[in-house]
């Protein structure tokens, strides 16, 4: 192993780590906890231009899809079900029950991040069932 290189273990842990601290961002509508790098990109159907359009850039997340969410966020639950890595472990899909209390809505969130080395999420895709938001 190089200087510098993570066990599979310590790697997958971090991972974990990085999702945990960003559905945890979510209960304290703390934006800046969630360990973005400042290039990250991130694909969301709650977005301008949905998942075909990214947001690009750490202050562009902050301002088109935080921002207009964080609202919704007051006294939400997340349970986050599993994890699931890549055989690189670069990263990881973390499904969660996401509930959001003000509709009493539950959405079944799998949420796909990729991670550097620093432990910095450089790209995000979002994921959930949205049959809930129909009924």
């Amino acid at each position: 192993m190089k200087q510098g290189e993570m066990t599979n273990g310590k790697r997958k842990e971090q991972l974990k780590k990085v999702a945990e601290n960003y559905f945890e961002a979510f209960k304290t509508k703390s934006f800046a906890t969630i360990p973005y790098s400042e290039d990250v990109v991130l694909r969301a159907p709650i977005a301008p231009g949905g998942v075909h359009k990214p947001i690009k850039g750490k202050q562009d997340v902050f301002t088109q899809w935080w921002q207009p969410l964080e609202p919704a966020l007051e006294g939400v639950s997340i349970k986050i079900i599993d994890q699931f890595y890549n055989d690189s472990l670069t990263g990881i899909i973390a499904k969660a029950d996401f509930t959001l209390a003000g509709p009493g809505i539950t959405l079944r969130v799998a949420d796909l991040f990729f991670v550097n080395e620093e432990g910095k999420i450089t790209e995000q895709e979002n994921h959930f069932d949205a049959s809930p938001l129909r009924g």
